[in-house]
């Protein structure tokens, strides 16, 4: 592959409505058009799941409007594919095999000219959908642009912390972006120049990926159960050792950058939740290394921990 420009826009300053420039667009600036004037290049919406029948129907719901969704599912115990197939996506069943492959698998399996990357717990916004219909319409020599997502989380829409914008590179042509990182954080790669869509608007209304993240504290301490392992395995497998500043700084490190100098203290219970679990997965991602070193476990290969809670766990607060 060909030098990347992953960072390239992210060096660029933030610009807001009435400062913006021809490299940076606006929802403002989109207007409603047909396919069939605008000569539209194709957009396959990519979607993976296990186990997201509370999630996948608001989620496709939100993207109908590509030429296709394509889910990849990893045999679901619960209704997600039927639900998936309900909503007019194509489903295809793949082993679960980790986070960035299984999301490159369902890039070669798309057949669009461009692909919306999702996760099951997020959505896309009337506004966004305009900015991005807007933007594939404008002849540019663009392969990718960011997209800032929203959270949600205990109740709140976070804005602070370091939460929000968080810029996410998810819409790029197909043949020019591929998924990398070292599960479960997997993050886009493009070959070429790279923009952002500005999320201009307020609050659900921006031109925004809106995150239901966690449903409620128990949930993200599932989550981060989950995620921990397989990073700590991970870092283990590419010959990591820990370091006591691991173990104390980091942590610290983390709940003060979130919490103080980025203002999570503004988002009230929610961003102080936030910022001391953001705290606590860097501690138990090293704990549970060291956890390996010492021999008190044994690593699991990270096709065999499951992107999801069992079903049975995986049901949303009644």
């Amino acid at each position: 592959m060909p030098d990347v420009a992953v960072e390239r826009c992210l060096q660029s300053s933030f610009l807001i409505p009435g400062s913006m420039t021809n490299r940076d667009l606006t929802a403002s600036q989109s207007v409603p058009f047909n396919r069939a004037d605008q000569n539209l290049p194709t957009l396959s919406a990519c979607i993976i799941s296990y186990n997201e029948e509370h999630n996948i129907a608001d989620c496709i719901d939100s993207v109908s409007w590509c030429d296709e969704v394509v889910v990849i599912d990893s045999f679901s115990e619960d209704h997600t594919a039927d639900i998936a197939r309900g909503r007019g996506a194509r489903v295809l069943q793949n082993p679960w095999p980790g986070h960035v492959a299984q999301k490159n698998h369902a890039l070669d399996t798309a057949r669009s000219e461009w692909v919306l990357a999702l996760d099951c717990d997020e959505r896309v916004t009337p506004t966004l959908r305009t900015s991005i219909r807007h933007v594939l319409a404008s002849p540019r020599d663009v392969d990718g642009y960011y997209i800032a997502r929203k959270i949600f989380y205990l109740g709140r829409w976070l804005d602070h912390g370091g939460w929000f914008p968080e810029w996410r590179l998810r819409l790029f042509r197909r043949t020019h972006g591929r998924w990398v990182g070292t599960d479960p954080h997997d993050t886009v790669r493009v070959s070429g120049e790279t923009r952002r869509i500005i999320p201009s608007g307020r609050g659900t209304d921006a031109a925004v990926i809106l995150h239901y993240s966690f449903r409620n504290l128990s949930h993200q301490l599932h989550v981060l159960d989950r995620y921990t392992e397989i990073q700590s395995g991970e870092l283990l497998r590419s010959g990591r050792r820990i370091k006591s500043m691991d173990l104390t700084v980091r942590p610290i490190w983390r709940f003060l950058r979130a919490y103080c100098l980025r203002l999570g203290f503004l988002d009230g219970a929610p961003g102080f939740h936030m910022a001391f679990n953001n705290a606590y997965a860097a501690y138990m991602k090293y704990a549970r290394l060291w956890e390996l070193q010492k021999g008190f476990v044994k690593a699991r290969s990270k096709e065999s921990v499951l992107p999801s809670l069992p079903e049975s766990e995986n049901k949303p607060q009644s």
